[in-house]
């Protein structure tokens, strides 16, 4: 009994110190059962105890024991030596449960042993060394090689979690790196600054110390192995091609290979980007990254293109920058000249000088520009007419320049001539008409067909635009030409630009045109000088002379004139409380005629200003009020003394500034205000203030105070803000009626004023948030009383009268039988 026990307790021992159960239990029936055990542990471990039931008496083991598994007879399941998950992860086991003659009563049950790793294997990279290769330039981050290592540890555990590191790199200038590796991949790629600094010309050659280490890097017992890595810089061959030309219409067979590009690793993606968003693209590229062109070019519709070769990986990425493919189309001669139109006109003075310029031809050529295909010559081939002779003019080669070649022109002789001209480049011809038209020269002076217009009275109101005299001089030159036409001007006589003169251009009339108002008594007398002249020059030798003006004279009588103002509007700005008899302002008038002036006032509804009738001088003569009136407006007339009293009126503005001479008030004269009664809690009430003095800038600025010490156990006043204040009551023991609380109000001006407003304040019984009183007695209404009097009054007369009526009716009914009985005795019965 003690051994059993003693054997039990050893049981628990070990699995409690190796950890190696099925669902935390030790022990149980023979059933299907799986078991982790950590590889490298020596000596013997138990695993699990089987327990049999009748008939069962032994336990049988089978399967990949490897010697090292066992089952002791009672059903210990043990293993007798060290685990290795490298050689076998899992143990695939089967228990048998035998009788007493060793007959298999239950099983075979699987039992499945795994193998749980420990890091006992160290990662090894697969080579000593690594050798690679870059382009300069590459895209940074995308791996242009690998490292690897392995680790026999299981890769599901950190025991063969590997982290990679570039632990050295030479050389390593001014400490930058430029090489990057994914501690997870191996996978060694370009930093940033290596795509942009690496140079072979440079360093063409870097070498690499690369480390790994298991435990994910991350456990200072962790394994590690490192490699040496030699990487070669190639030159980067992602480069932009020389500008390309390619000859217009070019008869080649189309597509056409133009150029290539080519990126710095195979499997790279190519298209093409049109940058100028043609309606019609003549370029593609093929995934060798050749480019052609599609279809024969024309310089004259497009002469260059721009655009991008594009590179990008199998995930649709940019690989680098995109190229800019420049392409200029070069020109043939496959255009004639053009003339500038149809008919090129150039006019030529009769008289011009042999050699003298008539004009240009510039003729066109659609070629490309200072080639030999845009070189042009003239030369003249016909003449029409040949009169007076053949060869009249002559045109430059290679300017287009036509000058005259024998003699003067006459017009009287011939007035246009009509030249044939040939155009030529190398390989074309154009023929360019021109014509030239002689025209007459200016040698005739226009001449007044009277040089004396005499004398002309106005008034000096005749209104402005009033034509008063018409002119007119004659020109021997061609009609309708410039040398023809006349322009008059005065010279004399006119200083301030009041006259001017316009020009028929039909008939070369002109007339005499008031422009500004006459004034007799700046100038009462004008004596006026035409003169008449050409737009063109007169052509050498020929001068303007007397026959060319005219003179004539104006006289301006007088009109009496109404005196004028020196300004339509006048303005000044006092105080509102300036002494009376303060001087405000003057105005200023002057009569044309320089008679006396009188002032007077006139719409001074106030009677707050005089005038002086003599200065003109403005004079306060009553108390001003802002309040009533913040811009006082008057008229001014000004009478001239004498002659016919004429008068003209001018305004003034005296603007009043604001003097603190009104004390607050109420906003509103009859302020509702209520509280519901009984009071529940204190109340309060709000009401506004205000004054009809010129408020500040930014608002009132009223203080607010009980109007009596003795009302602050009752209430209290607080300021709300420049215009409205709070009365609370500090109490609820108030009556039902109407309380009148006295305020004083302060404006804070200059001087300050206060006023003491009383408040109405009624306490009231409130039905749906509003005040509710009955109906008192209003001055002029009946009372109740009176009104029942008034009622009972009516009745009884009505009585009366009703009464007065019954008894007249009864006494006219008595009267009338009398009258009956009467009238019977008097008559006898009839048979």
């Amino acid at each position: 009994m003690m051994q059993a026990q003693l054997r039990c307790l050893c049981l628990l021992i070990l699995h409690l110190a190796t950890g190696y159960s099925h669902e935390g239990k030790f022990s149980g029936p023979l059933q299907p059962m799986t078991f982790s055990v950590f590889e490298g542990q020596q000596g013997s471990q138990v695993i699990f105890q089987f327990k049999a039931s009748p008939p069962a008496m032994t336990f049988k083991l089978t399967g990949e024991t490897d010697g090292i598994f066992q089952i002791q007879p009672d059903g210990l399941l043990y293993h007798n030596g060290a685990l290795d998950r490298e050689t076998r992860a899992v143990h695939k086991l089967q228990v048998s449960a035998l009788n007493a003659q060793g007959a298999t009563v239950q099983g075979p049950v699987p039992i499945t042993i795994e193998v749980k790793d420990i890091n006992d294997n160290r990662p090894t990279f697969l080579q000593l060394k690594y050798e690679g290769s870059v382009r300069q330039n590459s895209r940074p981050g995308k791996p242009f090689m690998y490292v690897n290592a392995t680790d026999l540890d299981d890769p599901a555990t950190p025991n063969g979690q590997l982290v990679y590191e570039i632990v050295i790199q030479l050389p390593k200038i001014n400490n930058v790196m430029y090489f990057q590796i994914n501690n997870k991949t191996g996978g060694i790629s370009l930093t940033r600054h290596g795509a942009l600094e690496l140079d072979p010309t440079k360093n063409s050659n870097y070498n690499l110390v690369v480390s790994v280490k298991d435990m994910g890097g991350q456990n200072e017992n962790s394994f590690s192995d490192s490699t040496s890595v030699d990487i070669m810089v190639k030159e980067n061959i992602w480069k932009a091609p020389e500008l390309l030309e390619i000859v217009e219409n070019s008869t080649d067979p189309h597509p056409l290979k133009i150029t290539q590009v080519q990126w710095n690793e195979p499997g790279a993606k190519y298209s093409l980007v049109d940058k100028e968003k043609l309606p019609r693209f003549p370029f593609t590229i093929d995934q060798e990254g050749n480019i052609y062109v599609t279809q024969p070019l024309d310089r004259e519709e497009k002469d260059s293109y721009v655009f991008y070769a594009v590179a990008k990986d199998e995930n649709g990425e940019l690989l680098s920058i995109p190229l800019q493919i420049g392409v200029k189309v070069k020109d043939i001669n496959d255009n004639p000249p053009t003339c500038p139109s149809a008919v090129t006109v150039f006019e030529v003075q009769e008289n011009e000088n042999i050699g003298s310029n008539i004009g240009t031809l510039t003729a066109h050529d659609r070629d490309e520009e200072n080639t030999a295909s845009t070189v042009l010559a003239y030369k003249i081939v016909d003449q029409i007419p040949a009169f007076p002779k053949e060869g009249l003019f002559l045109v430059q080669a290679y300017t287009g320049v036509f000058q005259l070649a024998k003699q003067s022109l006459k017009k009287q002789d011939t007035p246009q001539y009509n030249l044939t001209v040939q155009v030529s480049d190398k390989d074309f011809n154009t023929l360019c008409q021109v014509e030239i038209h002689v025209i007459d020269i200016n040698d005739q002076i226009p001449i007044f067909e009277k040089s004396d217009y005499g004398n002309l009275t106005l008034a000096e109101d005749t209104a402005v635009g009033s034509t008063i005299l018409t002119i007119q001089a004659t020109d021997a030159d061609e009609p309708l030409t410039g040398s023809s036409k006349i322009l008059y001007r005065i010279t004399q006589g006119d200083s301030e630009g009041r006259l001017g003169i316009d020009t028929d251009p039909q008939t070369n009339a002109g007339y005499v045109i008031i422009k500004k108002p006459l004034d007799f008594e700046t100038v009462a007398v004008h004596n006026l000088v035409f003169q008449t002249e050409n737009p063109e020059p007169l052509v050498h030798g020929v001068n303007y002379n007397s026959s060319s003006s005219a003179t004539f004279k104006l006289i301006v009588t007088n009109v009496n004139e109404a005196p004028q103002f020196t300004q339509n509007i006048y303005q000044a700005k006092v105080r509102e409380d300036v002494a009376i008899g303060t001087k405000v302002g003057n105005v200023t008038a002057k009569d044309p005629e320089n008679l006396d002036i009188s002032y007077s006032l006139k719409n001074n509804k106030r009677g707050w200003l005089k005038i002086d009738p003599v200065t003109g001088e403005i004079f306060t003569m009553a108390p001003m009020d802002r309040e009533a009136e913040s811009v006082y407006r008057v008229q001014v007339v000004a009478t001239e003394v004498g002659g016919s009293s004429l008068s003209s009126v001018a305004t003034f503005h005296l603007a009043l500034s604001d003097v603190n001479d009104n004390p607050p008030r109420l906003a509103t004269d009859h302020p509702h205000l209520f509280l519901c009664h009984p009071l529940q809690a204190p109340g309060s009430v709000i009401f506004e203030a205000t004054d009809d003095d010129q408020q500040f800038f930014r608002g009132p600025r009223f203080t607010f105070s009980l109007g009596s010490k003795v009302l602050e156990n009752d209430w209290e006043v607080k300021r709300i803000n420049g215009s409205h204040a709070k009365l609370s009551t500090k109490h609820t023991n108030f009556e039902e009626r109407v309380y009148s609380v006295p305020i004083h109000i302060s404006d804070g001006g200059e001087p300050e004023l206060k006023g003491t407003v009383s408040l109405p304040v009624t306490f009231c019984k409130c039905v749906e948030g509003s005040c509710f009183r009955p109906a008192g007695h209003q001055s002029g209404m009946p009372t109740v009383g009176m009104a029942v009097g008034i009622l009972l009054t009516t009745f009884l007369v009505i009585g009366i009268i009703l009464a007065v009526v019954f008894i007249r009716i009864k006494k006219n009914e008595g009267k009338d039988n009398v009258e009956i009985a009467q009238a019977c005795e008097a008559q006898p019965l009839r048979n």
